[in-house]
Formats: C-alpha cells, sequence, structure tokens
C-alpha cells in the first residue's frame, strides 16, 4: 500500500488520528475581524513601548482603507508594503482587505534590482515604504517602474523608545512627491470605508518566492489558504486565547504573515514587534513581554541562544518555540533544550503552502534517523495530503527516498502573471524537497534536489554532512556545498562559523567528520567566515558560498 493511501503518521496525531480540522473562519479578514469583535480593548500590536489594541487597529485600517479609495484603489489592485516589522504593515494589508485589495510583501532589504522585478511584475497602485528605503532605492527604481501613489513612513512611528541599535542612523524626511502615512490615517479620522467581505477565494497577498536559485515568483496566497494556515498554527500547537506572540520572522516572509500576524489574531492576542532582527533586542522583548510562541528560522535561535544577555529563563514563558524554513541539526535542539528545558519542535513548510505542511506533534518528540543522523520534520498537518516520488512520478515506497509532493487547502492557486505553473498541477505542490517517510510515518528532509553534491558518482546531502558538522563543540553555524574538483569531479566544501571564544583548524573538522561518516562525504575544503550569508529570513544562502575563497583541507 503507498504512503498516500496508508497513512501511517495518523497515528502520530494529538487527537487521536483526527486528520481534518473544520475550518472555523472563511477569510484572513474574517479572522482579523473576529478578534476586534471579542478583545476589543486588549492588546494587538506591542511596538517597543507602544500598544496598539483590537478597537483602535480596527481604526486605524478603516481610516488607512479610506485613505486607499481616496487614491483609486479598487477590488483587485494591488498594494505594495516595502516594510520591517512595523505596525504599519499590519494596518497597510488589513486596510487593502477591507476594500477587496491585495497586498503585495516585499522585502525590506532588496535594492534597486530587486524591486524593479517585483514593482514591474506585480504592478501596485500603491506603494508603502520606509522614509530611507525611498531615497536609497525606490526612488530610482520609480523612474522606470512608475507607481502612482508612494506614501512613506518610518520605524520611529508609534514608539517612543527608539533604541539607537536600531534606530541610530534613521531620521525623519520628507520626500517630495510622497504621502505621509500617519498624516493620511489623520486626515481620514474615523471615516470608515463601506463594508467588503472577501470570499476564501480571493487573493489576499501576493508573496514572492526568495529567489534565490532565480526570479522570484509571486505565490498568489488566497484568504482562503491563509486562513487555513492560520488556524493550523492555532489549533497544532494549542495556543490559547489573548497568548502573546513573538514576531521574530518577517512579516513579509509568509511565516511572519500566516505565524505571527494572523496566528496572533487568530487568538487574539497580541504580536510583538522589534523593528528588524537583533538578537540582544529580540531578549529585551522576551523579557518585557513574556511571549508564549514564535516560529523563526533557527539561524534566529542560534543567534538568541549565543547572545551574552541570554538567561536561562528567558524562554521560560514559552508554551511552544518552533523553527521554520531551514532543517534543524538535532544537536542544536539538545543544545536549546539542556539551556533553556524547552525543545524546538520543527515545522517545514513554503511560500507555495502558506506556511506549515509538515509540522513536529505537539504530543510526540521527533526522532533522529538512525541512518542519517537528521531528526524527523513532523507529519502532515490537518487537511493535507502528501506523497513522495520518484522522478518519473511513481510514488515511493515507505522508507525510501523521493520528492515531496502536497496537496491541501494552504496550496495556492498559482503565481501571479505565470499561468499554467509546472510547480502546482492538479492541485498538487512539487516542492522539490527529497524526504524520506519511515513506518511510524515521520518525515525527514534528505535535501533539495538542487542541492545534491555528486563526488565520484556518490550522492552526497549537504544536510546528512551539515547534522555531524553541528556536533562539533565549535561550531556555531554550517553550511555544505558542492566544490567543483578535478579528480573527483564535484567534492564536498564545509564552510562555518565558530561559537565565540572557540577556535577549531579546517583539519581538526576534518579529522572529526572522517571519524562520523563514509570516506565519500565528510568535507575535503573547510572554509570559516565570521558569520555565514542569509536571506532576511534566517536561510543560509549555499549559492554564495560555492564560491567563495576557499581553504584546502588534505585529500586523504
Amino acid at each position: 500500500m503507498s504512503i498516500y493511501a496508508s497513512r501511517p503518521w495518523l497515528k502520530l496525531y494529538d487527537r487521536k488520528s483526527q486528520r481534518d480540522l473544520v475550518v472555523e473562519f472563511p477569510s484572513a479578514l474574517a479572522i482579523f475581524r473576529s478578534a476586534v469583535a471579542r478583545a476589543a480593548q486588549k492588546p494587538a500590536i506591542k511596538y517597543f513601548d507602544a500598544q496598539i489594541s483590537y478597537a483602535e487597529l480596527d481604526r486605524l485600517t478603516d481610516a488607512f482603507a479610506c485613505a486607499l479609495l481616496e487614491r483609486g484603489v479598487q477590488h483587485g489592485d494591488r498594494v505594495g508594503l516595502y516594510l520591517q516589522n512595523v505596525p504599519q504593515f499590519i494596518i497597510g494589508m488589513v486596510a487593502a482587505w477591507k476594500i477587496g485589495a491585495i497586498a503585495v510583501t516585499m522585502n525590506p532589504m532588496n535594492r534597486e534590482r530587486e524591486m524593479s522585478v517585483l514593482i514591474g511584475d506585480s504592478q501596485p497602485k500603491v506603494i508603502v515604504a520606509h522614509e530611507h528605503a525611498y531615497v536609497e532605492v525606490l526612488k530610482a527604481v520609480l523612474a522606470s517602474h512608475p507607481v502612482p501613489t508612494v506614501i512613506t513612513t518610518s520605524g520611529l512611528d508609534f514608539q517612543t523608545r527608539a533604541d539607537p541599535r536600531l534606530f541610530a542612523q534613521i531620521k525623519r524626511v520628507r520626500h517630495e512627491g510622497t504621502l505621509d502615512f500617519l498624516e493620511l490615517i489623520q486626515r481620514h479620522g474615523d471615516r470608515r470605508p463601506p463594508q467588503f467581505e472577501p470570499a476564501a477565494g480571493d487573493i489576499a497577498t501576493i508573496v514572492y518566492t526568495s529567489g534565490t536559485t532565480g526570479v522570484p515568483k509571486g505565490a498568489t496566497n488566497t484568504h482562503g489558504n491563509i486562513a487555513f494556515g492560520a488556524q493550523v498554527f492555532r489549533d497544532w500547537f494549542g495556543l490559547p486565547a489573548y497568548a502573546g506572540i513573538l514576531g521574530v520572522a518577517p512579516l513579509f516572509h509568509i511565516t511572519g504573515l500566516v505565524g505571527h500576524i494572523i496566528g496572533a489574531q487568530t487568538i487574539a492576542g497580541p504580536v510583538i514587534l522589534v523593528y528588524r532582527f537583533d538578537p540582544g533586542i529580540v531578549l529585551d522583548a522576551i523579557h518585557e513581554h513574556r511571549p508564549e510562541f514564535t516560529v523563526c528560522a533557527i539561524t534566529a535561535l542560534i543567534a538568541i541562544m549565543n547572545h551574552p544577555q541570554v538567561r536561562s529563563d528567558s524562554f521560560a514563558s514559552f508554551i511552544c518555540v518552533a523553527s521554520g524554513g531551514a532543517p534543524v541539526a538535532p544537536a542544536v535542539v539538545d543544545q536549546f533544550e539542556q539551556k533553556f528545558g524547552k525543545r524546538i519542535k520543527s515545522a517545514f513548510g513554503m511560500t507555495e503552502s502558506t506556511a506549515g505542511v509538515i509540522v513536529e506533534p505537539m504530543s510526540a518528540d521527533s526522532p533522529v534517523d538512525p541512518r542519517s543522523g537528521a531528526l524527523a520534520l513532523g507529519v502532515p498537518v490537518f487537511n493535507t495530503d502528501i506523497k513522495l516520488v520518484d522522478e518519473q512520478g511513481n510514488e515511493v515506497a515507505l522508507e525510501e527516498s523521493g520528492e515531496l509532493l502536497v496537496r491541501g487547502p494552504q496550496v495556492v492557486p498559482g503565481f501571479w502573471s505565470r499561468p499554467g505553473e509546472a510547480s502546482i498541477n492538479d492541485g498538487w505542490l512539487s516542492t522539490g524537497d527529497i524526504m524520506v517517510m519511515n513506518e511510524q510515518g515521520w518525515l525527514f528532509l534528505v535535501d533539495r534536489k538542487k542541492d545534491m553534491i555528486n563526488a565520484s558518482g556518490y550522492k552526497v546531502w549537504p544536510r546528512e554532512v551539515e547534522d555531524v558538522l553541528y556536533t562539533h563543540p565549535a561550531v556555531r553555524e554550517a553550511a555544505v556545498v558542492a566544490a567543483m574538483d578535478q579528480y573527483r569531479g564535484e567534492t564536498v566544501k564545509a564552510v562555518l562559523s565558530l561559537k565565540s571564544g572557540t577556535t577549531a583548524s579546517a583539519e581538526e573538522i576534518v579529522e572529526f567528520c572522517k571519524a562520523r561518516m563514509a570516506a565519500y562525504k565528510y568535507p575535503r575544503i573547510v572554509e570559516f567566515l565570521p558569520d555565514l550569508p542569509k536571506t532576511v529570513t534566517g536561510k543560509i544562502l549555499r549559492r554564495e558560498l560555492r564560491n567563495s575563497k576557499t581553504q584546502n583541507a588534505p585529500r586523504s
């Protein structure tokens, strides 16, 4: 019997093999309206020393929705959000939904080339950006890709603390040809837009894939996709009403959008924002606000765990700490649990699957594969079908590797301006991730198809080598990539950053790995960097490491 037909993971569910979730909300906007109705005076956003209640957020989004209508934004038009983790992001997104517009989330680290692609593809009628981003990036882009209305704002708004670690270089500057975000809201005061309720199939956001391997694609996440994904976060992790969610992941990313913003709204709780990730400032927010949940990249948790201001009770308030976006090494999970008494729960998802698809249950700890040493990602979430297939599209058996295909209410209908995209076929999303399922139903990530290393005809999956590297006491971050080799064709290259106060040589790392894996797998090249390059979401950029300067280790 096939994996798809047998569903061996059902016995691992928290709810006695229940795989179907009754979907409570028809749209992402309905989630927000429900939160306002039951928690009007409770905080919706905590931003440094400021709090915005759900009632106030409802008023602010009404006013900004009226401002968008005044600027000619209609149903189906796009509103670009080129912002850090600030209240204005949430205000702009919910306001767009209130008039049937589509929020286009844009990475605030994007420069002119990337923004030209995104604006050219999505054709927004309005874009909201930080004042400094306008002058540094956007103004030049708009010369060739004009947008009718540009609204600028600042991370200094909605708070008075102005932490110099983040805001020392930021000054309020008005730019000709732009409108001010707060002035627009003040102008429209207590006005309310005409009542509008989006359908589940209406597009809520266009969220662009990271583009680390090519031109970004705009996933069209519907209101139904987002509502389902947020409810999965709430029910899977058992989040109680009014719990605080720490907004570590960028809000423009699907994890921040679903796991932070809308996830918080499903429980009518606050999302805690700190402009952008800085481990010391995040720790300040944790100690001040005592949040109960977060989901973020493992690199962020590693940075927090190794920060000098961290305390053994820093995570005492958390019901759950989850990590998604990149594989988690078992050694890191163990270190985190030893330090804080909390186990990191693994989660796997994609922009195209509106966040979580494979998640570790709260009632069971993911096992380690005895063959590869990889930690299981988890099991499929509610209402979700999966199958693993070979290169011909045939389903593989248990314990055999294959590409993960996903089908469910969280899978997007397609990509903006790309009809008939090949990665979604008859509702099945091809993830490009190679996985194995064991007899108990646990899924283990082998690696990305594109990242496999072919060393003298042997397949080497970087993930397996990285998991071994993380067990070395000096290794803080690790990435393994292919390097050209005249003898082997390709060989294994490891790029490492070390923990503060530790040392290690290339030869030591090679010998460490050599004693723990087959001869064709251990790295022949080792490079040390202060920090590994990452996307803003915390994913290590393997592509940038393939051509970097190398330090050769012995060929033995």
